[in-house]
């Protein structure tokens, strides 16, 4: 039997060791975002809820009551989760320095992770996380959600079917109207960078994600500042940046300008996110406008009709493939490749210099 199919065979067989032949699944961290996450994984046929898991007894609460038609195991230790034989797959949504450790020790106790981006706040993170996935033969899905969205698909995939041409210049920015909430549910954790890893890694991982599988390269050096102009000192302790200025370099010589503030007046054009390519046939905006003009002057072209977008798409990939079917479009690989980039900017921002992606010492 080839390695392939034994690893076929394991996850097959691994999903059908659940009662009535859905996954028991289990839920750590059930905030904001582990609450939608849980939520998706209700409204899938072949899941059930094994367990719920958060340091918050209100949000734990909330969670149990959601998923109170499978009765699931409520605790606020996530290592009892990680332990349960009716435990198949797990999904990580915690603040994001516990990613790496939660993933890891889940992934070695043989259940399928999907693990909420970034996927680590430091290089060490990710190069543990790169090294568990690589050991295990189970289904791992980072949280890269944008790798399963329709629209993102289509216009990519005539980049790099050459509609534009080499990819000359990515020009992007994820740009907001205010910091988030000082005293908000994530205030605890946010504002500290060795916690959250600052709105660059933590929020942008997406943004710079895109721009790379735009580009399809990911870069090999990084230069840029980040500092606090409207939010110094607030709130107290606040090791985060409130705006970022990057530039990347692609191997081709190739470079991505990204920007990122929260302080950009809702009433201010050309607000919020946007990724423009640039290369030698024309540009495409992929995130906008979803349209490519040229150079020669010929007529735009529109990179896709705007299809729709199944909100829990990601969810379904994640069970697929637990299954034995579909294709993993946000593996091991991608989580890494998308925190690592974060990570290069953010590297880059506080020690001041020129970054290599060399430097941080992850092994692909």
């Amino acid at each position: 039997m080839s390695r392939r199919h034994f690893l076929l065979a394991s996850s097959v067989a691994a999903f059908a060791q659940s009662p009535n032949d859905r996954a028991g699944t289990a839920v750590i961290g059930t905030g904001n975002r582990g609450s939608y996450l849980l939520t998706s994984v209700i409204e899938q046929p072949d899941t059930r809820v094994a367990a719920v898991c958060d340091l918050k007894a209100d949000r734990l609460d909330k969670a149990a009551s959601a998923a109170a038609k499978d009765n699931p195991f409520v605790t606020k230790e996530w290592r009892k989760v990680i332990e349960r034989k009716d435990v198949d797959a797990v999904y990580v949504a915690t603040p994001p320095h516990l990613h790496s450790e939660m993933a890891i020790a889940a992934l070695e106790a043989g259940k399928h992770v999907y693990c909420e981006k970034p996927v680590g706040v430091n290089a060490r993170q990710v190069r543990d996380i790169v090294r568990a996935a690589k050991r295990s033969n189970k289904v791992f899905v980072a949280g890269q959600q944008m790798r399963t969205m329709k629209a993102h698909m289509a216009a990519v995939e005539k980049i790099h079917a050459g509609i534009i041409g080499e990819v000359y210049l990515v020009k992007a920015q994820r740009h907001a109207n205010a910091d988030l909430p000082h005293d908000g549910s994530s205030g605890d954790w946010y504002f500290d960078a060795s916690k959250s890893g600052g709105y660059l890694v933590e929020q942008s991982v997406h943004n710079l994600d895109l721009c790379n599988w735009a580009a399809n390269m990911i870069p090999v050096r990084c230069a840029g500042f980040g500092s606090n102009m409207r939010y110094k000192g607030q709130p107290g302790g606040r090791t985060i940046f409130d705006n970022s200025n990057l530039i990347y370099e692609y191997p081709n010589g190739a470079k991505l300008n990204f920007t990122q503030n929260v302080f950009h007046p809702r009433q201010l054009p050309n607000g919020s996110q946007m990724v423009y390519v640039y290369g030698e046939k024309g540009a495409a905006d992929i995130m906008t406008t979803s349209t490519v003009f040229f150079h020669d002057g010929r007529d735009r072209e529109v990179l896709h009709n705007k299809p729709a977008e199944d909100r829990h798409a990601h969810t379904r990939m994640f069970f697929d493939l637990i299954k034995g079917t579909g294709k993993n479009a946000a593996d091991w690989r991608v989580g890494a490749t998308a925190a690592l980039t974060a990570i290069l900017g953010h590297e880059a921002m506080t020690k001041q210099r020129i970054v290599t992606w060399q430097e941080l010492g992850v092994e692909l």
